[in-house]
């Protein structure tokens, strides 16, 4: 019977850490450059979209937390491409990852079981079937003029712009529903967002290399064991160490194939079963990851950010047991409406709800909570100093920090 190596929850903490990037050095002040970025790319593997602006754009804050200030235009650049060596130098591309995420263009093909899966969910039957020379068309109008935006599109198409006064799609626009299908059907992709976030869609054979667009064109209606085993690995591989739950979380992949994946990980010796004191669940160890002696510093996490994404994980690893209360009837929220948790020094010691009030200038605290047994007369400080420095980032002339709960 083979003996599992046990790990201590603070060597899992450091891995953890080590593997998103925690403990690799900061750049000076506004020092970040695209060699920065991509270093968090290389680590994270997917950063998650989101359309809430409370304090910025959820994208922006994973690069923060772990670069300190840097350029927006950084990530922008990334994401959106620049010049005539755009489509080979983008580093980013959106698709439905971990719900609507930035990955690397290489991870993009990866997922295209889940582009054949696109016809078989309900909502795109009405796409295809009701509209399928709409569909036809919106292919043709992107093939022929994109990047566009859904608008833009709409706007070669008139006929197809009426909204339906049932609650069909979203209430959507035929012309958006069929861009949604197309996007997650794989036969079009983003170009980056406009700055008012809208999506602008072209084809993929326009913003991405030629190989990455040949690779997913041999992947289509292959069996998809091999992709979901390699996105198992990079989600190892970002993680750390992790439960089978944790790792098939993180690109959203689930069913049989995820055992599957493990064992043959396990078997090529890309991954190995550990123990974890106090987390009583079987847990795989990439065994290449680092831990750390320590992970000094401190980070305000954003909601969605990977390292605190599965909360079971998070609950495990630190004993916050953190939830997002966005959806939460005001009066019933226990932390606040966009509570950012905070690193210090390998220990989540806070929960800080914050907003960019940029009429006023001002980066509100609107509440700090502290977890139980944290230390406020060493982390309050640190706290202080990592607001101003998201508010300068921000562009935000001072910081309103509520009193402590």
């Amino acid at each position: 019977m083979t003996v599992l190596r046990t790990l201590t929850l603070d060597q899992a903490r450091r891995t953890a850490l080590a593997a998103q990037g925690f403990a690799d050095r900061r750049p000076a002040p506004g020092g970040a450059t695209m060699r920065h970025v991509a270093r968090v790319v290389d680590r994270v593997q997917v950063v998650q979209v989101d359309s809430v602006n409370v304090l910025t754009r959820s994208q922006y804050l994973p690069f923060f937390s772990r670069l300190g200030p840097y350029g927006t235009d950084l990530l922008d650049r990334a994401r959106d491409g620049a010049g005539p060596r755009a489509r080979t130098g983008r580093r980013l591309v959106e698709y439905w990852a971990h719900e609507a995420s930035l990955v690397p263009p290489s991870v993009w093909p990866l997922l295209t079981f889940r582009m054949d899966a696109a016809r078989e969910r309900a909502w795109s039957r009405g796409v295809t079937v009701e509209h399928a020379e709409l569909l036809d068309a919106v292919r043709r109008v992107v093939a022929e003029h994109g990047p566009l935006t859904n608008r833009e599109v709409e706007a070669h198409l008139p006929h197809g712009a009426e909204r339906g006064r049932e609650n069909w799609g979203w209430n959507w626009s035929a012309v958006k529903s069929c861009l949604e299908y197309l996007f997650w059907a794989g036969e079009i992709t983003s170009a980056g967002r406009t700055t008012s976030f809208e999506r602008r869609y072209a084809v993929p054979e326009a913003v991405l290399p030629p190989e990455v667009v040949a690779a997913r064109n041999a992947a289509r209606g292959a069996d998809p064991q091999a992709a979901v085993t390699e996105l198992l690995r990079l989600a190892l591989v970002a993680h750390g160490l992790g439960t089978q739950r944790c790792l098939a979380d993180y690109f959203r992949v689930r069913g049989p194939r995820v055992a599957a994946g493990l064992a043959e990980l396990e078997r090529r010796g890309l991954a190995e079963r550990v123990r974890v004191a106090g987390w009583d669940r079987p847990l795989w160890r990439d065994p290449g990851a680092r831990s750390p002696r320590h992970v000094p510093g401190a980070a305000l996490l954003s909601p969605f950010d990977s390292l605190v994404w599965q909360r079971e994980r998070t609950e495990a690893l630190w004993g916050m047991r953190y939830r997002l209360e966005i959806y939460v009837p005001a009066p019933q929220r226990v932390h606040g409406y966009y509570v950012l948790p905070f690193l210090l020094d390998e220990r989540l010691v806070a929960r800080v709800d914050l907003k960019s009030d940029r009429a006023a200038g001002v980066l509100r605290a609107l509440s700090v909570h502290w977890e139980p047994g944290a230390d406020v007369a060493r982390g309050a400080p640190a706290l202080q100093t990592e607001l101003e420095s998201m508010a300068g980032w921000l562009g935000l002339g001072r910081v309103d920090l509520a009193p402590p709960r």
